[in-house]
């Protein structure tokens, strides 16, 4: 077994950033057969034919938990010396993934663990997410002099809260929902108290904590964000007008001035300087909040995870008055590289979580893609009207999966070994699967009539009353011989994920390398297995 642990490329310079592009945008175009074709059609436009077919034959003897490690960029030495090629490379053209050692990058940064109250409500992924990244926003805060922070996207006001009473930062909170805005309020009442309670058991003479204040509105452009960035530098007529103590009365009306000001597009120039924070904001918003730093003269530092690729918009980028969410770089923009929705999901795969995943975990994700690909033909043979609207079914894997569980419950003798609730195995000596899932009795359940509750789900997910003739048996069983590839293509596929990713937030990072006076650089600082978005793009405008 061999891990490629080493990157050849660096992202230093713009010059740097674009060989690294370049270098991608030449590997994927020997592989655009794996992100131009959509997976759920593997059987019915047999996918696998134009794969080397030494890779596949190879692959599908291969144990599931080697499969699981090719996005990760791990090889086994028996492999054809083309295979080894294309993962390693994969490999070395993703930005490497592993947590920066932050306190080397950031000194002086204290790393605090939330305490039970600013934690409530948070899953251990969110409560790393933002313990790292406050403090990472904490520490730039305090180096550039920011009097704001804004947390764009901010959903429930997580990251504003600890912002607002851990580290005592004045923070707005901006997100489309309103009901975002209101959760995130009762919140910071229940919270205060507890730390004005605090202030008065210890003979504290500090003042009332920091609240954060909440504002509702679709970000649709960087100008909106300017715009509200330039608003919130009027600091001492915002407290005024809407820092009264009353934060649950006057949600609404923060809502509405949000809105209008948002509308407008005044200017100011009174040397405010904000920060604008996005954790995982969805799609384009992670790109606005780039363009309003670049554009606005107050945001003077921005930090951004980027999210939801998937979401990224494409349409009118040879329109230079539109903005698309990618490509953002002038280089970019260029060389007219085009993504595609299969490309800019895959972009949203986690090699590291993949690879963490048990063998019976692997194996029964392998199978959930199988009953897809042939709830596909289904479609073809039956309903091809249907088939033409590229319809989307949902869940009904995952739905499938749950009820399984309740059905089957392990069993509680510990002398046993605990297995999985839905167990379903591969023989990794056929091109087939052999599954079936366990009850506690003892008894086989056959995997087609696992099969057959999916398809008939995703045709009522559909609408579509099965027709009496249907064959789902006979269906079921003129696909076997090629369900068992869909494993090593799924994973071939998947290993162009990470260099996807890396080339959207590439060309992020080059349009910040291309605007005059701008520090900026991207790192790793979540851990990629609790939070597999972690790259964070981290820019300051220069004091000269």
């Amino acid at each position: 077994m061999m891990e490629l642990r080493s990157n050849k490329y660096s992202c230093n310079t713009a010059t740097e950033t674009l060989e690294w592009i370049n270098a991608i945008v030449d590997f994927l175009k020997s592989y655009k057969f794996f992100f131009q074709a959509n997976v759920v059609n593997f059987l019915k436009d047999r996918l696998w034919e134009v794969v080397d077919k030494d890779w596949i034959d190879c692959l599908k003897h291969e144990p599931v938990e080697h499969l699981l490690q090719i996005p990760s960029g791990i090889i086994q030495d028996h492999w054809p010396a083309s295979l080894k090629s294309y993962v390693l490379t994969a490999r070395l053209l993703a930005f490497p993934r592993e947590q920066a050692e932050l306190e080397k990058v950031f000194p002086g940064m204290s790393m605090t663990s939330l305490n039970s109250v600013l934690s409530q409500g948070m899953n251990p992924k969110k409560k790393h997410e933002v313990e790292v990244l406050s403090s990472v926003v904490s520490c730039i805060t305090r180096k550039i002099g920011a009097q704001t922070v804004i947390d764009v996207g901010a959903g429930q006001g997580y990251l504003s809260l600890v912002l607002a009473f851990q580290y005592q930062l004045p923070v707005v909170a901006i997100d489309a929902s309103s009901h975002h805005g209101i959760v995130t309020n009762v919140r910071a009442e229940r919270i205060k108290k507890h730390y004005a309670a605090k202030l008065r058991n210890s003979g504290s003479a500090r003042g009332q904590p920091k609240m954060p204040t909440t504002m509702t509105c679709h970000v649709l452009s960087s100008s909106m964000l300017r715009s509200f960035s330039n608003y919130c530098c009027q600091q001492d007529e915002f407290d005024k007008k809407e820092h009264n103590g009353k934060s649950s009365k006057n949600t609404s009306s923060r809502f509405e001035i949000a809105d209008q000001l948002l509308s407008s597009a005044a200017d100011s120039d009174n040397g405010s300087s904000l920060l604008l924070a996005g954790l995982h904001a969805c799609g384009d918003l992670s790109v606005t909040m780039l363009r309003a730093f670049a554009e606005c003269k107050e945001v003077k530092a921005v930090i951004s995870i980027g999210c939801c690729y998937n979401l990224l918009s494409e349409n009118g980028c040879e329109d230079s008055t539109l903005n698309c969410g990618f490509p953002v770089s002038k280089e970019v923009k260029h060389m007219d590289i085009s993504l595609g929705k299969n490309a800019r999901d895959l972009a949203c795969q986690s090699a590291e979580r993949w690879r963490s995943l048990e063998k019976d975990a692997g194996i029964q994700n392998f199978g959930l893609h199988g009953f897809r690909a042939i709830f596909q033909m289904v479609l073809d043979r039956y309903y091809p009207e249907v088939l033409l609207t590229s319809p989307s079914i949902g869940r009904q894997g995952k739905a499938l999966c749950r009820q399984q569980k309740k059905s089957y419950p392990c069993s509680l003798d510990s002398s046993e070994n605990e297995i999985s609730k839905t167990t379903v195995e591969m023989d990794s000596s056929t091109d087939g699967f052999q599954c079936s899932v366990a009850d506690r009795s003892g008894s086989w359940v056959d995997k087609y009539t696992l099969f057959e509750k999916f398809s008939y789900s995703g045709l009522r997910h559909l609408g579509i009353e099965p027709p009496q003739d249907m064959d789902l048996d006979g269906l079921w069983r003129e696909c076997q011989p090629s369900v068992g590839i869909i494993g090593p293509y799924w994973s071939l596929r998947a290993a162009l994920g990470p260099v996807f990713e890396t080339l959207i937030l590439l060309d992020r990072l080059l349009f910040l390398q291309e605007q005059e006076s701008v520090e900026v650089f991207m790192l790793p600082i979540f851990d990629p297995v609790l939070s597999p978005r972690n790259l964070a793009i981290i820019a300051q405008k220069s004091s000269t």
